[in-house]
């Protein structure tokens, strides 16, 4: 399974009503899963020759709904302060204030963003995504450490629209 592939099976995640697939093909399995903030997306290599897809439908998760304690916090925490806007996650992943570890810090608190500024750089399985403001401000607050995980829909950032 290439690269192209495993991109399209996220896609496919993110735009339907999915939460899971299971594929095991020559010497490699990879499970992708959403909707669970407490499972990370996994993968190994395995001895197998079959394709085995396994899809569950989230109406059977629906009674358990995932809550990570972090998360709240930090929604908590941009409740309190409503004038500013919450910058979130758009995918689970690893998140990084720049581009390398020599490099400075795309943006730190109380610089001034136009929309389209590179915030963060989230890694998800080997892939780099920029992450841009969706509007311009001042940063009032980073909310998550450099290089720690972070899932869907994770409170990144606190601004104040100017």
């Amino acid at each position: 399974m290439d690269l192209k592939e495993i991109q399209e099976l996220i896609k496919l995640l993110n735009k339907s009503n999915i939460s899971e697939i299971r594929i095991e093909r020559d010497n490699f399995k990879i499970m992708l899963r959403t909707h669970d903030v407490n499972a990370p997306i996994q993968y190994s290599r395995q001895e197998s020759q079959s394709l085995t897809p396994n899809i569950t439908a989230p109406a059977l998760q629906a009674e358990t709904p995932p809550v990570s304690k972090a998360i709240d916090t930090n929604v908590a925490q941009a409740s309190d302060s409503e004038q500013y806007v919450t910058i979130k996650s758009p995918m689970i992943g690893t998140f990084y204030r720049s581009s390398s570890p020599d490099k400075p810090n795309f943006i730190n608190i109380g610089d001034e963003i136009q929309q389209g500024s590179i915030l963060c750089i989230i890694e998800a399985m080997k892939l780099f995504n920029e992450i841009e403001a969706e509007q311009s401000g001042r940063i009032v607050k980073i909310l998550v450490e450099n290089a720690k995980p972070v899932e869907y829909d994770q409170p990144l950032f606190l601004i104040e629209p100017l």
